[in-house]
């Protein structure tokens, strides 16, 4: 059985100013899995994922060449607005809104045209239940969101995004500063979201990506180097210079 590609991108070239970022990225991502990028500071991972819901455009320097596909569509024709209803994003730090615990799920809906009380509050409850967060929370609701433990928040923050029903979730090293017990309970939410969304991490821990990702990408200097099941790019992998990332001898 082929696996069907979600997310594709065609001579996927990205500079800032007269800097180029990426170069000829020809990837594809597959429905359902979890698919991890590793690489050294300044590969441009973090680019790479910001390209995919055209957040990059940010900055008023950002240029772009080449095509970026959600399943057969450009992404192109869809307005800012539904791309990144289909593509979310988890960022390093959490971004809780100054808002109650409830409102941080139910902003998304909300400005998508829900509006019904019983209809948001059975949203906020499944997408805090899908970010196994909900039984820490269902009597706190009303607390502002800022209350919560570092980990707690950045899974309210999958739940959030959770909450507009994305295709595809992007988290950009969403364990950079959270304890182990934090990023264990994250990493255990990815791998239970994984029957139901597309998964993209951007992590600099190789270990996470080992422990997490089913297929994993190398990117070195803005070239996508290896691309590889994960237990086979960890251990034999093809080119040396994955190898010496992988192994430590540099990055």
């Amino acid at each position: 059985m082929v696996a069907e590609a979600i997310i594709r991108t065609i001579d996927l070239n990205c500079w800032f100013g007269a800097l180029t970022v990426l170069k000829d990225i020809n990837l594809e991502i597959y429905k359902n899995e979890i698919f991890g990028i590793i690489g050294p500071a300044n590969s441009g991972k973090t680019t790479f994922l910001r390209a995919l819901n055209r957040l990059n455009y940010l900055n008023i320097s950002y240029q772009q060449t080449g095509e970026i596909f959600l399943g057969e569509q450009n992404i192109r024709t869809l307005s800012d607005n539904i791309l990144r209803k289909k593509i979310g994003i988890i960022f390093a730090l959490p971004q809780v809104l100054p808002v109650s615990i409830y409102n941080n799920v139910a902003y998304g809906p909300k400005v998508h045209g829900f509006t019904g009380k019983d209809t948001l509050s059975q949203i906020v409850e499944t997408a805090l239940k899908k970010a196994y967060l909900w039984e820490e929370v269902k009597d706190r609701l009303s607390e502002p969101a800022a209350r919560l433990s570092g980990g707690q928040q950045q899974r309210l923050c999958i739940a959030r995004t959770l909450a507009v029903e994305p295709q595809v979730i992007l988290y950009d090293e969403p364990c950079s500063g959270l304890d182990p017990i934090s990023t264990a309970k994250v990493e255990d939410t990815m791998q239970q979201l994984k029957e139901n969304y597309t998964q993209i991490l951007v992590t600099n821990n190789t270990k996470q990506a080992g422990r997490v990702s089913e297929r994993c990408g190398f990117f070195l200097m803005g070239e996508l180097v290896e691309i590889g099941q994960t237990p086979v790019l960890f251990t034999k992998p093809r080119d040396k210079r994955t190898d010496d990332y992988i192994s430590g001898r540099f990055g």
